[in-house]
C-alpha cells in the first residue's frame, strides 16, 4: 500500500550535485525521518519523492510501480509543509475538504471524510471557525487533516513543528505519533531536530552533504554510530570526542591517562557521551578537568569541564549534584560505553 523505494536517485543543479546516489527503502506503514544539518539534501530527497523536484537520475518505486516520471497528483502521496497555506476566508471545514471538492467529489462524502479526520485530530469544536481564530499547532492539525482527507498513500512532512514555540512542538510531537499509531500509513518526516527524529522515528536516515551517512532504528544510530558525524549529530547533549592513541591494547589521552582499548586497528579518536561519564576524585578515571560551569535543568545538571589540551567536556549530572565552578574531579568513562574513530571517522567495533 505505501511501500517506497529510491535507487541510485540523484539530483542535480546544473553542474551541482546535491543528491549523489541514494538507495533506499522504506516499508509499508513505516515512520522513517530524514535529519540531518541545513544543506544536506533531506527536504530536497522528499520533494523529489512527492514530486515537486526532478529526479535527475535513478528511479522511484511506489508500491512496486515505477513512478519516476510521473507527476505529483498520480504518485498518490501528500505533502505538509512548515507554512500551514490555510484560506484564511474558509472555515476548518472547507479547508479541510476543498482538494475533494475541487476534484468534484460528492458532499455527502466529503462531509464524511472532513469529520473523520476531525475526529481523528480532535478538532470537532473548531470546524466552522476561521484559521485567525485558532493556535499555531491547532493550524497545522488543521493542514494535517487536509491531507488526511484525501486518504493518501504516504503523509511526507517538511519540518511540519518549525514555526511552533517549544511547548507547542513537543503536543505536536505526540500528536503526530499517535497519528501514525491511528492511520497506520507510511509517513516520510524531514526535521533538522535529532530530537523529533528519536522521539519519532522507526528508522532514522542521517543525510551528510547529499549521501547516507547511516539508516537504522533509533537506539540503533545512537548506541553504534557508523562514523563521527552519526556519532556527534544524534544524542543531545552531543557526544564528547578526544584525541587519543592506541597501543598494546591501550589507549592514551592526550595530557590525560586512558584506559583499555580492544579495536582491530588503531584509533585516534574516543567518543563518549556526557550521560556515561561518571565523575571521580582527580587522579580517578580516563583523566581530570576542571569543573568551568554548572548549567541547572531541574533534574539534570550539565557540567562543563576545562580538559585542559583535551578541549571542552561535557557531562550530564545529578540535578542535586554539589559539585562547584573551580573543582578539580576525575572522568571516568565505563569500557563499554566508549566509542572509537579511526583517523577516516569510521566507528571501530
Amino acid at each position: 500500500m505505501g511501500a517506497i523505494t529510491l535507487q541510485a536517485v540523484e539530483k542535480w543543479f546544473g553542474e551541482l550535485q546535491v543528491i549523489k546516489g541514494i538507495d533506499l527503502e522504506i516499508e509499508d506503514g513505516e515512520f522513517v525521518v530524514f535529519v540531518g544539518p541545513s544543506g544536506c539534501g533531506k527536504s530536497t530527497l522528499l520533494r523529489m519523492i512527492g514530486g515537486l523536484e526532478e529526479i535527475s537520475r535513478g528511479s522511484l518505486l511506489i508500491d512496486g510501480d515505477d513512478k519516476t516520471a510521473d507527476p505529483p497528483s498520480k504518485r498518490g502521496l501528500t505533502m505538509v509543509f512548515q507554512s500551514y497555506a490555510l484560506y484564511p476566508h474558509m472555515s476548518v471545514r472547507d479547508n479541510m475538504g476543498f482538494s475533494l471538492k475541487t476534484a468534484g467529489r460528492p458532499k455527502a462524502e466529503i462531509a464524511e471524510k472532513v469529520d473523520a479526520a476531525a475526529e481523528v485530530l480532535k478538532l470537532e469544536p473548531y470546524l466552522d471557525r476561521r484559521p485567525k481564530a485558532l493556535s499555531g499547532g491547532q493550524r497545522q492539525r488543521v493542514a494535517i487533516g487536509r491531507s488526511i482527507v484525501r486518504d493518501p498513500t504516504a503523509f511526507l512532512f517538511d519540518e511540519p513543528l518549525s514555526n511552533l514555540d517549544a511547548a507547542l512542538r513537543v503536543e505536536m510531537r505526540y500528536e503526530i505519533a499517535k497519528l501514525h499509531q491511528n492511520l497506520k500509513r507510511t509517513m516520510i518526516y524531514v526535521t533538522h531536530d535529532q530530537v523529533e527524529a528519536m522521539t519519532l522515528a522507526d528508522r532514522i536516515v542521517v543525510l551528510e552533504f547529499g549521501v547516507i551517512a547511516q539508516v537504522g532504528s533509533p537506539r540503533e544510530l545512537y548506541t553504534n554510530p557508523a562514523n563521527l558525524f552519526v556519532a556527534q549529530f544524534i544524542g543531545s547533549p552531543k557526544m564528547n570526542v578526544l584525541d587519543c592513541s592506541t597501543n598494546d591494547g591501550a589507549f592514551t589521552l592526550e595530557g590525560g591517562r586512558g584506559g583499555p582499548f580492544k579495536g582491530d586497528h588503531p584509533a585516534t579518536k574516543v567518543g563518549i557521551r556526557p550521560e556515561h561519564i561518571q565523575v571521580g576524585a582527580a587522579g580517578e578515571g580516563m583523566c581530570d578537568g576542571t569543573v568551568d560551569v554548572l548549567e541547572y535543568l531541574g533534574a539534570d545538571t550539565f557540567l562543563i569541564i576545562d580538559g585542559g589540551p583535551l578541549g571542552q567536556i561535557t557531562v550530564r549530572a545529578d540535578g542535586d549534584t554539589h559539585l562547584k565552578e573551580g573543582e578539580r574531579i576525575g572522568l571516568i568513562a565505563p569500557e563499554d560505553r566508549l566509542h572509537f574513530f579511526d583517523a577516516d571517522g569510521k566507528a571501530i567495533k
